[in-house]
């Protein structure tokens, strides 16, 4: 509130204006922290919601259980790994991306992806050559 000050009474007036209102700050800050499930809510509200790739919003801790990890794993691997020698903008780039890309990375991605690699390994059934020469012959008519 943009008051003009135009003597020492108005002055006065304006600092216990301020002081009451820092008052009425504390006490609603002090109440929003009062129990721990307001803690967590208020903290919660610290990771905003962002819009997911198939259009619904998501926040930080609505990913499951490997989405999670993978955010924290993702850029560590990498930037211990490929990126050993890289300089600091470019680990922090690495780190920005994959913190991105790891939305993608979901339990049944990962699930998806290990089937694959498990069928890739799996003995196949071998199928006869001649199923004629292998195959059962028919009886006979004759009793």
């Amino acid at each position: 509130m943009d008051v003009p000050i135009k003597n020492i009474s108005d002055l006065r007036g304006e600092i216990y204006r301020l002081k009451e209102l820092e008052r009425e700050q504390s006490v609603a800050i002090g109440d929003r922290f009062r129990t721990f499930s307001s803690t967590i809510s208020t903290i919660g509200t610290l990771f905003p919601k962002s819009i997911a790739p198939d259009g619904k919003t998501s926040s930080f801790f609505e990913q499951d259980l490997v989405g999670l990890i993978s955010r924290f794993v993702l850029p560590f691997t990498l930037n211990k790994t490929i990126f050993r020698n890289s300089n600091f903008i470019i680990k922090t780039i690495v780190g920005l991306v994959s913190q991105k890309a790891s939305h993608f990375i979901t339990e049944d991605s990962v699930v998806g992806i290990w089937d694959k690699v498990k069928h890739l390994f799996t003995p196949k059934e071998k199928k006869p050559k001649n199923p004629e020469k292998n195959a059962i012959p028919p009886l006979s008519e004759s009793y």
